[in-house]
C-alpha cells in the first residue's frame, strides 16, 4: 500500500454547541475514489473546506502529502458545485482553464506557447477541445463542468475534491462527468473525494464510502456501509436501504422518507437532514 495523500486523525468539527462530525480517522491513497455521503447539514462540504484550509478543525489533525494541511496548496484540485456562468460572461472555455494556471497571480498573464500548449492539453484531456474558443455562458451545464474539471487538473493534483459536481445535470451528463473524473484519476493516479447526494451515477467507480450523519460516520466499501442495519445504527432510528435495478435508495431519514432523487432538499450544508437515492 502506498503512502496516503491525505490523512485525518481523530478529526472533529464543531460550530458552537453543534458537532458536525468527530473521531474521523481517514487515509486517502493515490488513485482511490471515495464518495462522501450524508444528509443536508451533515458536514460534507465543510469537510472539503477543512482539507482546502478554509476551515480549521476543532480538534485532531490533518496532513497532506506528509505535511500539515495548509490553505492554497495547488496540489489539491477542486471542482465546485455546478453553477452555470452568467449570460455574457466574457470568458472562453480556454480562458477558464487558464485561470487555473495563473489566476492566483497578480497582473495580466503573459502569453506564451508553453501556456497555450498546457491549456490545449487539459482541454483535450476533458474532451472540451471543440468548444475551446466558445464563451462559457453559451455552453451546456455538462460542457461547463468539463471545463471546470480541466481547470482543477492544471496543477497535476495529488488529490481532487469534488463538491456535488453532478448537481443540476441530466442523467447523460452525470454519467459522462463521472466517467471523466474516474478515467482521469486512473490515468493520473490522484485520490478523489467526491461529495454527492446520489451515489448511483458513481456506484461502480467507488472504492469506499464515507457516510456522515448526526455527528458520527461510517467508512468502508459501499456494500458494507450502505446497509439498513449500519445506517440505522448511525442515525439512531430505522433506515431502510433498498436495492433495485442496480440502484441504491435510502428511506427513513429523521425528517421523513424521500424515496426518489427529485424529492431531495436543497443540496447545501444546512442542519436539515433529508433522504432519498444515495
Amino acid at each position: 500500500m502506498t503512502d496516503p495523500v491525505l490523512t485525518l486523525r481523530d478529526a472533529r468539527l464543531q460550530f458552537g454547541a453543534r458537532t458536525l462530525w468527530q473521531g474521523i480517522d481517514l487515509d486517502v491513497h493515490p488513485g482511490e475514489f471515495i464518495a462522501v455521503l450524508g444528509a443536508n447539514g451533515s458536514g460534507k462540504s465543510s469537510l472539503l473546506k477543512v482539507i482546502l484550509g478554509q476551515q480549521k478543525l476543532t480538534s485532531g489533525s490533518i496532513r497532506f502529502l506528509g505535511e500539515p494541511g495548509r490553505r492554497g496548496d495547488r496540489r489539491i484540485g477542486y471542482v465546485p458545485q455546478q453553477k452555470l456562468a452568467d449570460d455574457g460572461t466574457p470568458l472562453r472555455a480556454r480562458d477558464l482553464v487558464a485561470l487555473g494556471l495563473d489566476g492566483h497571480r497578480w497582473g495580466l498573464p503573459l502569453p506564451s506557447s508553453a501556456r497555450r500548449r498546457r491549456v490545449d492539453e487539459l482541454l483535450a484531456a476533458v474532451g472540451a477541445t471543440e468548444y475551446a474558443n466558445v464563451g462559457v455562458s453559451t455552453l451546456s451545464g455538462g460542457e461547463q463542468q468539463r471545463v471546470r474539471i480541466g481547470q482543477a487538473l492544471v496543477g497535476d493534483p495529488a488529490l481532487l475534491l469534488c463538491d456535488e459536481p453532478l448537481l443540476s445535470l441530466d442523467l447523460t451528463h452525470q454519467r459522462a462527468i463521472s466517467e471523466l473524473i474516474d478515467d482521469q484519476r486512473r490515468e493520473r493516479g490522484f485520490g478523489v473525494l467526491f461529495v454527492t447526494h446520489d451515489i448511483n451515477p458513481i456506484l461502480d467507480m467507488v472504492d469506499r464510502v464515507l457516510y456522515l450523519a448526526d455527528g458520527g460516520f461510517r467508512i468502508g466499501p459501499p456494500d458494507e456501509v450502505l446497509r439498513s442495519e449500519v445506517l440505522s445504527e448511525l442515525y439512531g432510528s430505522r433506515i431502510d436501504v433498498i436495492r433495485t435495478h442496480g440502484r441504491v435508495i435510502v428511506v427513513g431519514t429523521p425528517d421523513g422518507a424521500h424515496g426518489h432523487p427529485e424529492d431531495q432538499l436543497a443540496h447545501h450544508d444546512e442542519p436539515e437532514p433529508g433522504g432519498g437515492a444515495l
